[in-house]
C-alpha cells in the first residue's frame, strides 16, 4: 500500500522566524524522496508538520487529495508512520513491546495483543536485523539498536507513507545500508530527511534540498547533485562523478575554500 504527498505552500512560523516558508513538494505512489540540506535548513520541522507533530501555519499537506489538517491523531497514524529523530520514549517497555505499538492505531484502546499481533511483531524484529533483541528493555538499547526497534514498528503499522527523519543516525555502515535497502523494498511511499548525500543519491528516487527553510533544488539525484549546488547551499568545494558500479552520482569532497 503506498499514497501520494502533497506539499502545497508550507509554511511554519514560530517565535517570529519562519523555519518553512512556502514549499511544495510532492511524493509519487511507491517513491523514496530523500530531504537533504544543511543544519537549520527546515528538513525535521517540514517531517513533523506531515506527520503531525506541527501544525502548519501556512499552505496544506494532502495524502491522495486529503488535507491531514481534517484527520484525528487516529485516522492519521492509519496512513502515516513516522520515525522522528527523538522517537526514544517507552524505556520501561521491551523492544517487542514498542514494535506491538504500531498496531494500537488499528485497534480499539481496550483491546490486548493478539497472537496474530505478537507475531507481526517478532516478523519485524527479524525484518531490520534486530530479532535477538525482542526480550530486551528498550531503555537499555544502544542508539542504533533503538533505530531498528522504531523502524520494526512501523512495519507493523503498516503505512501508505513512511516518514523517517535520520533513520542512519547512530548505525554502523553495514545496518545504514540495510536499513535504507529495506526502506526501498516497502511498497510504501517514502520521505525521509539524510545527511549523507551518497547515501541519499544511491538509495531514493529524487532529492529535495532544502535551505533556509525554502526549495532551493529538486530532481533526480544526477540532475540535482553538481559541484555549484554543494557550493551554494553547502558552502564546500567538491566533485560529483557516476560511481562505476553502482550508476549514481557520488560525491567527493575536497580541502579548501570555495
Amino acid at each position: 500500500m503506498s499514497a501520494a504527498l502533497a506539499l502545497d505552500a508550507l509554511t511554519y512560523t514560530t517565535g517570529g522566524a519562519t523555519l518553512l516558508d512556502g514549499v511544495d513538494l510532492t511524493v509519487a505512489p511507491g517513491e523514496t524522496v530523500a530531504l537533504v540540506g544543511p543544519n537549520g535548513s527546515g528538513k525535521t520541522t517540514l517531517l513533523r508538520c506531515v506527520y503531525g507533530a506541527l501544525t502548519p501555519t501556512g499552505g496544506r499537506v494532502r495524502l491522495d487529495g486529503t488535507d491531514l489538517a481534517g484527520l484525528s491523531a487516529r485516522q492519521r497514524a492509519l496512513r502515516i508512520a513516522a520515525v522522528p529523530q527523538d522517537g526514544h520514549s517507552g524505556q520501561e517497555f521491551t523492544a517487542a513491546q514498542i514494535v506491538a505499538m504500531g498496531r494500537s492505531p488499528h485497534k480499539r484502546f481496550w483491546e490486548a495483543d493478539t497472537a496474530a499481533d505478537v507475531a507481526r511483531a517478532a516478523g519485524a524484529l527479524d525484518r531490520v536485523g534486530a530479532g535477538h533483541l525482542a526480550a530486551e528493555p528498550f531503555g537499555r538499547l544502544s542508539g542504533g539498536e533503538r533505530q531498528r526497534v522504531l523502524l520494526a514498528r512501523t512495519l507493523v503499522q503498516e503505512p501508505a507513507l513512511l516518514v523517517l527523519d535520520e533513520p542512519t543516525n547512530h548505525l554502523d555502515i553495514r545496518y545504514q545500508l540495510e536499513v535504507l535497502a529495506l526502506v526501498r523494498s516497502l511498497r510504501t511511499s517514502s520521505l525521509l530527511a539524510l545527511h549523507d548525500l551518497n547515501l541519499a543519491a544511491h538509495y531514493c528516487d529524487r532529492l529535495h534540498v532544502l535551505a533556509g527553510g525554502r526549495t532551493v533544488a529538486e530532481g533526480p539525484p544526477a540532475e540535482v547533485l553538481t559541484a555549484e549546488l554543494l557550493a551554494a547551499v553547502y558552502g564546500v568545494r567538491a566533485e560529483v562523478s557516476v560511481h562505476p558500479r553502482t550508476g549514481s552520482p557520488t560525491v567527493t569532497y575536497l580541502p579548501g575554500p570555495v
